[in-house]
């Protein structure tokens, strides 16, 4: 996950009596949830919007509130009045790809990401969420070539460590055992974000150099409502669960992400990729 989704996890606990929104139905029959938004920071963006409804920096702002209380559809409704008025902005077309990923409408993601891509190919949000909807929906090969993409253009070493993982897991899904090997071989030793330092353990893990219970931080307890908890473990365990699925080792991956999907922060890559996973075993995907 990329610092932009780990900046709309606030640490907010859902008010006594407030009626949070449905946001998506999953798969396996779950329904998600937006928060409560007891700082009315939506109904704020909205207010200044509609002195000047066809203002793309307005829009822009309602949408990041809106998705900062996990309304990611009313997100994307937003962010498509944007593209009406600019529907050419890159920007605007990986935003609205990147909140349908947790909406679990991936191919709307994938037209939306691919069309960001050919528009500005050095920006490498593009790809490396395009990596996300072509991994979601089972084709590793297409993910594998837009994660490699997003790794060239990354802007730094953080960049380069959260895109790897994701490569070497794409390549190792589909079936480029050789190529996956050559890739691990280099990776940054250092970290600078400290959400990045749990997709370098997954790298040092992948490499032989970390054992899966030396890098799986400890898992949320009942109950628990500190995001950034749940965020930690879901990106490691989804990741050591993937590690087990392409290894052979199903009944382990399974157990993962059935842990995984415990849980209540439902817009992680981690939490996606598990329930994905778990609907394509059980027939639903």
């Amino acid at each position: 996950m990329t610092k932009s989704l780990c900046s709309v996890l606030p640490l907010l606990a859902v008010a006594a009596g407030a009626q949070p929104r449905v946001e998506v139905t999953s798969p396996l029959g779950t329904k998600f949830y937006s928060l409560d938004d007891p700082k009315a920071v939506v109904a704020g963006a909205e207010k200044d919007l509609a002195a000047d409804p066809r203002n793309s920096e307005l829009l822009w702002k309602l949408a990041q509130a809106q998705i900062s209380v996990w309304q990611d559809r009313e997100g994307v409704e937003t962010l498509t009045r944007a593209l009406a008025v600019h529907p050419d902005d890159a920007a605007l077309l990986v935003e609205r790809g990147h909140r349908e990923l947790p909406l679990r409408e991936f191919a709307r993601a994938q037209a939306d990401l691919q069309h960001a891509a050919r528009i500005d190919p050095k920006r490498m949000d593009a790809w490396y969420h395009l990596g996300l909807a072509h991994y979601f929906q089972g084709d590793f090969a297409g993910a594998a070539d837009a994660f490699l993409h997003a790794h060239d253009t990354a802007p730094n070493s953080d960049e380069v460590i959260n895109s790897g993982n994701w490569v070497y897991a794409a390549l190792r899904r589909a079936g480029k055992t050789e190529e996956a090997a050559r890739f691990i071989q280099t990776f940054p030793a250092k970290n600078e974000s400290p959400h990045t330092a749990h997709y370098l353990n997954l790298l040092r893990l992948f490499a032989g150099q970390r054992t899966e219970a030396e890098i799986l931080p400890p898992e949320p307890p009942s109950g628990n409502t500190d995001d950034e908890t749940e965020l930690r473990f879901d990106t490691v365990a989804y990741g050591i669960g993937n590690w087990h699925l392409y290894n052979g080792d199903t009944a382990k991956a399974k157990e993962y992400f059935q842990r995984v999907v415990k849980g209540h922060v439902w817009i992680t890559w981690g939490f996606v990729g598990s329930e994905v996973e778990l609907a394509r075993e059980a027939g639903k995907q």
